[in-house]
């Protein structure tokens, strides 16, 4: 395996050995070796904050050996295994299966690793259970519980779930969350207890979940568009004024209009051009000519032919079009390439 190395100045630090990097030093040194498209899939999936710590560490990483990386990926491996034990059984089958895979000391080191993090945030492990678990577990949990569960969730997780859950949970749980304030210490040692008979986990103590509208905006924004109407529309007969406040907050392929023209064109550069016909199928004249506007006069007859050759279409094509158009507007302001800004007055 090749040495890990950036043009930095040569009076940064060169690591020796696994044990002497941090927490976001092995992070930076996994992402690395993975490459720039896999790693920047994993960082969207992490909190700003962790990101920033990630990203510095990585900026100062000025060389690595083959060895130190061999000794974090296989460190990586080990604690992934123990955290897939224990999301099946428990913390004490977790133990078990890996002393005798690996033996009783280095059982004990991982499982204190693994433990001590997920000391840090109580649901840190739901992270890592498989979505198509958590759904089938919300299904039929009390919807303030499902909303708690999800507010500590990736937004992106968070959206896969609810969108595999039925219409009316749907508008139970996402209500619940956009009018979820901080949260009891008494509930939350009673989600504890439910996570903990149906996961098998041991949770630390320091705990606390804040949802609101903002989070359920940021869920919305990525779930499929057939979903976002849906739990909006319920939303809107719990409480249209709700609804009102979550939609401004939220941004939707219509806001592409507002967009300056120099943030549209680098939009335009990396979206497919299938994917743009397809999604101004079922626009306004407005966005239309705003698309046009921002691109070669051949480029903008070609997708106009497109469009007119397309014939009728499912609007759940169109949909799925315009939400992979979204989602690179959104990688694009994750890293501040362009502005996105929400519209005002829009509900539908």
């Amino acid at each position: 395996m090749p040495e890990l190395t950036q043009d930095l100045p040569p009076n940064l630090t060169v690591p020796d050995s696994a044990n002497s990097l941090t927490g976001p030093q092995k992070s930076a040194v996994l992402l690395i070796a993975l490459g720039t498209e896999t790693a920047s899939e994993v960082l969207r999936s992490l909190s700003d904050h962790e990101v920033e710590e990630i990203s510095i560490a990585i900026a100062q990483m000025r060389s690595v050996s083959s060895e130190v990386v061999e000794e974090v990926f296989l460190e990586f491996r080990d604690l992934s295994m123990a955290r897939d034990y224990i999301a099946q059984g428990g913390a004490n089958f977790a133990r078990d299966v890996l002393e005798g895979a690996l033996g009783n000391r280095r059982a004990e080191e991982i499982m204190m690793k693994v433990e001590a993090a997920m000391e840090v945030s109580a649901f840190h492990l739901l992270q890592t259970v498989e979505t198509s678990q958590l759904t089938n577990f919300l299904q039929n949990e009390h919807p303030q519980t499902a909303a708690l569960i999800l507010a500590h969730l990736n937004p992106r997780k968070a959206a896969a779930i609810i969108s595999n859950l039925p219409e009316d949970r749907q508008r139970q749980i996402m209500y619940r969350l956009a009018t979820m304030g901080k949260t009891s210490p008494e509930l939350l040692q009673d989600i504890e207890d439910v996570i903990r008979e149906q996961i098998g986990s041991v949770f630390g103590a320091e705990l606390s979940a804040t949802g609101g509208i903002d989070k359920v905006a940021e869920i919305l924004n990525t779930v499929s568009r057939s979903s976002e109407r849906s739990i909006l529309e319920g939303l809107r007969e719990e409480d249209a004024e709700l609804a009102t406040e979550i939609k401004n907050l939220m941004f939707v392929f219509d806001d592409l209009i507002q967009l300056a023209d120099h943030d549209m064109q680098r939009l335009l550069q990396e979206v497919e051009q299938k994917d743009l016909a397809l999604s101004l199928k079922a626009v306004g004249d407005g966005l239309k000519e705003k698309v046009f506007s921002n691109v070669s006069d051949r480029v903008a007859e070609t997708i106009r032919e497109e469009i007119e050759l397309m014939g009728p279409v499912r609007v759940s094509d169109v949909d799925e079009a315009q939400r992979r158009i979204l989602d690179v507007a959104q990688e694009l302001e994750e890293r501040e390439e362009i502005i996105l800004s929400g519209s005002e007055d829009q509900l539908i």
